[in-house]
């Protein structure tokens, strides 16, 4: 005899409704991009950047000069290209003075490192695998063919990057409205307001991020101009450049320095590194969490972990756009899933129905 199934033992399956359906399908379709297509994501992605730089610019010119948007937007990039033409015009004679300084000086200062180095056997071993031949062998052809093409490919992946930039500053409504319409109705008022909050996001870490750049590279031009190295200032702004990459990017900027540092004796090249090493502690401890405290807040552990994660994976860009992805990995999250999934269970642990 066949015992019934009582009330209590009958498990009530909800099907998930339209709105949590199409999430759904719109995660498993960017899912399959990262796995088949992550370096065109990525390349979206610092486009989108740029869109949000533009964007922010033309939008706080507009607010402030009583202008329409478009024509703030347009100002903002008209301002940035006088801009970086005018620093060019002015600056080009002594930037071009100082980089012929730093190829004569760099060479001495290579030199001075050889002859230390070879008074030591490890020293004499590590000279012999960074000769010209030895960097050559085993294919070393291919790569510096290949390193050519992939010079020519940053700039036509920069270029790519500026004109998805320019396409969303000038019209992200179009753009925002597409990608809310893949939602079901009852999910696009919240789709609309996750997308808010995600543009929000990268806007706050690109102004925290672009601050700290620029308190890095004065800082640093300053240090290195009191202990007495020369190009202090041309330093100054690789160091601001490269801030932008974490970990990777300041160890690259203090290299040049402390090759110039080592021309004039190992006591500069510790005061160089002194300096590099000052200021990476202060804008790690001090200038970034108070930039950023205000602006967007991540998890150290969360950062180092993406940071490695990208970097390993896809290399330069990988680590240069680790934390942005983060922070706004962080807040597709906590916007999505928690706070529109796990938060609106029931008490009884059903969820529930859209």
């Amino acid at each position: 005899m066949t015992r019934k199934p009582t009330p209590e033992t009958v498990t009530r399956v909800v099907p998930p409704g339209p709105g949590r359906m199409s999430v759904f399908v719109l995660a498993t379709a960017i899912t399959l991009l990262v796995i088949f297509a992550p370096d065109v994501l990525l390349v979206v992605f610092a486009g989108l950047l740029f869109g949000v730089f533009f964007g922010g610019g033309g939008q706080w010119l507009a607010r402030h000069l009583g202008i329409r948007r478009g024509f703030g937007i347009g100002l903002f990039v008209l301002l940035v290209v006088l801009s970086l033409a005018g620093a060019l015009l002015a600056f080009a004679p002594a930037a071009a003075e100082q980089f012929e300084r730093l190829a004569e000086e760099l060479p001495s200062a290579i030199e001075s490192i050889r002859t230390h180095l070879d008074n030591y056997a490890w020293g004499e071993k590590l000279i012999e695998r960074a000769r010209p031949s030895a960097l050559m062998a085993n294919g070393g052809e291919g790569a510096a063919a290949s390193a050519v093409a992939t010079t020519f490919g940053a700039l036509g992946n920069f270029v790519i990057m500026l004109f998805i930039g320019l396409y969303v500053a000038l019209d992200p409504y179009t753009y925002r409205k597409g990608l809310v319409c893949l939602l079901a109705p009852s999910a696009r008022r919240d789709g609309q307001d996750v997308l808010h909050k995600a543009a929000e996001t990268l806007r706050n870490w690109l102004v925290a991020q672009l601050i700290a750049m620029t308190v890095v590279g004065t800082l640093t031009g300053l240090g290195l101009w009191l202990i007495g190295v020369p190009l202090a200032p041309i330093l100054g702004l690789i160091a601001a450049l490269l801030a932008f990459i974490p970990n990777i990017g300041p160890i690259i900027a203090a290299v040049p320095a402390i090759l110039l540092g080592l021309s004039d004796g190992p006591t500069t090249a510790l005061l160089v590194v002194a300096v590099y090493t000052g200021v990476q502690a202060l804008e790690s401890y001090a200038i970034t969490p108070l930039i950023q405290q205000e602006r967007v807040s991540l998890p150290p552990a969360l950062i180092i972990s993406m940071q490695l994660l990208l970097g390993v994976l896809f290399g330069l860009i990988g680590l240069a756009l680790a934390t942005p992805l983060a922070a706004l990995g962080l807040t597709l999250v906590r916007e999505t899933y928690v706070r529109r999934y796990l938060d609106e269970e029931s008490p009884g642990g059903e969820a529930r129905s859209d």
